[in-house]
């Protein structure tokens, strides 16, 4: 039988669930976040403005199963947690800060065709209720 090569656009193929998981917001943001330095989870749950704790949490055991991060236990009184990136997410992260450049020097731009066709949608609806 012959193996098939790795493609996200055939849905039983296994990379398409790991796509799914890298490519989903709060995943690229916490790996945006530990790439510098290691970090806590209350101090993830800070710097990444709205992510409840459950979802920090899933996304966490997420990451540390595919082996974009690292958990670490600090002995101490109390245990600490950190997390850190991996080799394997460094590769991805200059992925990330790409797409994370592009978003945010295009914010402007983006925000500006939203509001362009919203007035054209809301000029037509008028036009045809009238």
């Amino acid at each position: 039988m012959e193996k098939l090569k790795p493609n996200i656009f055939v849905q039983a193929c296994p990379s398409r669930e790991i796509f799914s998981r890298i490519s989903g917001k709060w995943t690229i943001m916490i790996l945006l976040c530990l790439e510098n330095t290691p970090k806590r989870f209350n101090e993830l749950k800070k710097a990444i403005d709205g992510i409840s704790q459950k979802v920090l949490t899933e996304n966490l055991r997420s990451l540390e199963r595919d082996g974009l991060i690292l958990r670490k236990v600090i002995s101490s009184r109390p245990i600490k947690v950190e997390y850190s990136s991996t080799h394997l997410s460094k590769e991805l992260l200059g992925i990330l800060n790409g797409l994370k450049d592009w978003t945010e020097d295009s914010m402007k731009l983006i925000l500006k065709h939203n509001e362009n066709y919203d007035r054209a949608l809301i000029e037509e609806q008028i036009r045809k209720s009238a």
